[in-house]
């Protein structure tokens, strides 16, 4: 598993999710189900290089600053600590 992630080797993910899907444990059976149900899209996190951490690294700030700012001054001031954070 190790290797097919840090080799980016999302096609690969079938065939790993096989043993779990019948194994004896219905923890693992939920998970393979919950990974089978978007496969494509896990498969290509797997696989491409590019990523969406910038972006949700400037959602979480956002957030965050939303949260400080619930119940004060109100929207003017919350824009103003937005754009200059």
């Amino acid at each position: 598993m190790a290797v097919m992630l840090t080799d980016r080797q999302g096609e690969r993910l079938p065939d790993l999710l096989g043993p779990f899907q019948q194994g004896d444990l219905p923890s693992l059976h939920a998970l393979a189900a919950g990974i089978h149900s978007d496969l494509d899209a896990v498969a290509a996190g797997l696989t491409l290089s590019w990523s969406s951490g910038a972006v949700e690294g400037h959602v979480n700030r956002i957030k965050m600053l939303k949260r400080q700012m619930f119940g004060r001054a109100g929207f003017q001031l919350l824009r103003k600590r937005v754009l200059l954070a």
